[in-house]
């Protein structure tokens, strides 16, 4: 059996109409831009028409990883999260004693994670360390480069 996938609310809905827009307009797009292509000769000599039978390649298999996603996916219902303890869904405030900073986490499924805007996977070395963490409790960071962080739990919220 596969593994359920954990996710919030907002990360299906985002994953439902990523599906809905790949599947309704990408894939004309792309059925377009072969026939154009097709349209410039032979198939044998035409790197446009490889380049687009390539992209499309592409988008088919991240619809298909879309649909295997949301076939396991189990939404979170983020009116049972407690505060008391790192869950994903769940907003932390962590003190990275390295840098001397406070920094703000999103604890959410690797489907969902973006790093660069502070929503970072439970599978991920920091969003690991979190879960099922307490305010207050320091938790120690192995990172992939050997660096070694130190962070304290300063809040927890949905």
């Amino acid at each position: 059996m596969a593994k359920e996938i954990l996710l919030t609310a907002q990360g299906l809905k985002n994953i439902e109409d990523e599906l809905d827009y790949l599947k309704t307009v990408k894939r004309k797009e792309m059925a377009d831009k072969i026939a154009l292509a097709r349209s410039y000769g032979d198939l044998s000599e035409n790197s446009e028409y490889d380049d687009a039978k390539n992209e499309q390649a592409q988008m088919e298999a991240r619809i298909a990883d879309l649909e295997v996603t949301l076939k396991h996916a189990k939404v979170i219902d983020e009116s049972e999260i407690s505060n008391e303890h790192v869950h994903i869904g769940s907003s932390v405030t962590v003190y990275n004693q390295l840098l001397e900073e406070e920094s703000k986490y999103r604890i959410v499924s690797a489907s969902e994670s973006d790093p660069e805007n502070g929503m970072i996977s439970d599978e991920s070395p920091v969003g690991k360390a979190l879960l099922d963490s307490k305010i207050g409790d320091k938790v120690t960071v192995d990172l992939p480069n050997g660096t070694q962080l130190v962070m304290e739990i300063r809040d927890i919220a949905r």
